[in-house]
């Protein structure tokens, strides 16, 4: 290379190395700018949106699971609802061989109509007593009234002694005999006095008997006491089930919520009443449920555990506990959406307003959930009730 040459190559080296620290500086204020940009696009983030809400995934959907048992034991002869059908309630899902049942009721049947005829019978048999009273009470005046009438003559020496005795053992005699069958028309009255035919506490108790035999019959029938499906059947044909033994669930899917597990780090600022938002699995984000916030658990899950944790020994290792939050959802969204008891979602609290309550107020005054099946079943068992004993009641007192 030429000496020409290389005073080029330098001159260039040196007009580079002139305008490399002018580069530098705007590449250094670009990236600068940009941290400085993100920065404050975090915090934007931060006070008007991070800040305003508490996310968790760790929630899934709840609702009510119907157990459904035998009231009655009793061998299985039908089962008239399966796995995933919709049931109405009051729907009979399965029906218990009633033969023994039905012999019963027969019996307390025939028991009402008797106590009904017994205390009818007693009835008379009071009017006949309270006539006897009458029958006796008229022969003591007519005996007094013969000694009385023969007490002058006596006196006069116109009648004999012996006769004048005789009428006063008359007298006695008459006397005894009314003090008799008063104590017979209160024996009699005593059974019946106070009440009507229908209220006497002979036909009470077999009219309570009749019932108790009526409700076993219609036990043998199962209802389903709520609308929904039927999940978890257990019960087959032939089985021989006791009272209390689980054949089936029956869970409503209209009255669902949420139960959200949020960290104790999380709960500062929840509270009772802040809108939430849900999203599950099962729809994904397109599908969005609106709720709120309608109570917060009284304890950790690990309090609640089979087997809680005994923080007291000596090899205690801190684990964040997670404190569950229920929130309700809307019947018309899930109406729209169906969800299932047991998926999962996410959950989105607002907690901007933070002024509410964190324990719930005063007990709620309407019932959690509530079924008038049995209901309808002790008011048809009085209705048979009543017919029976108005089949055997004297035709007037009956049509009174």
């Amino acid at each position: 290379m030429s000496a020409t040459e290389s005073d080029k190559s330098a001159a260039n080296d040196s007009g580079m190395a002139a305008k490399n620290p002018g580069k530098r500086r705007r590449a250094l204020l670009i990236v600068a700018s940009v941290f400085i940009l993100g920065g404050l696009i975090w915090f934007l983030l931060w006070t008007f949106v991070f800040s305003t809400r508490q996310k968790t995934d760790n929630a899934y959907v709840g609702g009510n699971q119907v157990a459904i048992s035998a009231q009655v034991p009793g061998t299985v002869v039908a089962i008239l609802a399966d796995d995933t059908q919709h049931v109405d309630a009051g729907q009979i899902l399965v029906k218990l061989d009633s033969t023994d049942a039905k012999v019963r009721l027969q019996q307390a049947r025939s028991a009402l109509a008797q106590a009904v005829r017994e205390v009818r019978q007693q009835t008379s048999s009071a009017s006949g007593a309270d006539a006897r009273v009458n029958a006796s009470r008229v022969d003591l005046d007519k005996a007094e009234a013969d000694l009385k009438r023969h007490l002058p003559l006596l006196a006069a020496h116109a009648e004999s002694p012996e006769i004048v005795q005789h009428l006063r053992d008359g007298v006695a005699q008459a006397r005894a005999a009314l003090a008799a069958a008063e104590a017979q028309a209160g024996a009699a009255h005593a059974a019946i006095e106070g009440t009507e035919i229908a209220q006497n506490p002979a036909v009470l108790q077999a009219r309570a008997n009749f019932s108790a035999a009526w409700i076993a019959a219609q036990r043998n029938a199962i209802y389903a006491p709520v609308s929904g499906y039927v999940a978890q059947r257990s019960v087959q044909l032939g089985n021989s089930v006791q009272p209390g033994q689980q054949l089936m669930s029956v869970i409503p899917l209209h009255d669902l919520w949420i139960d959200a597990n949020f960290k104790e780090s999380q709960l500062r600022h929840i509270r009772i009443g802040q809108p939430a938002s849900v999203v599950s699995d099962l729809y994904g984000s397109d599908v969005t449920y609106h709720g709120k916030v309608i109570g917060i658990g009284a304890g950790t899950g690990s309090v609640f555990s089979l087997l809680p944790a005994q923080n007291a020994t000596g090899n205690w290792i801190k684990v964040v506990q997670r404190v569950t939050v229920r929130i309700a959802l809307d019947n018309r969204e899930l109406d729209r959406h169906p969800l299932r008891v047991g998926l999962s979602a996410a959950v989105t609290v607002d907690i901007r307003n933070d002024k509410g309550g964190v324990l719930a107020g005063t007990p709620t005054k309407p019932p959690v959930a509530q079924t008038d099946v049995y209901e309808q079943m002790a008011s048809q068992a009085g209705a048979e009730a009543d017919r029976i004993i108005r089949a055997n009641l004297p035709h007037a007192a009956a049509v009174n």
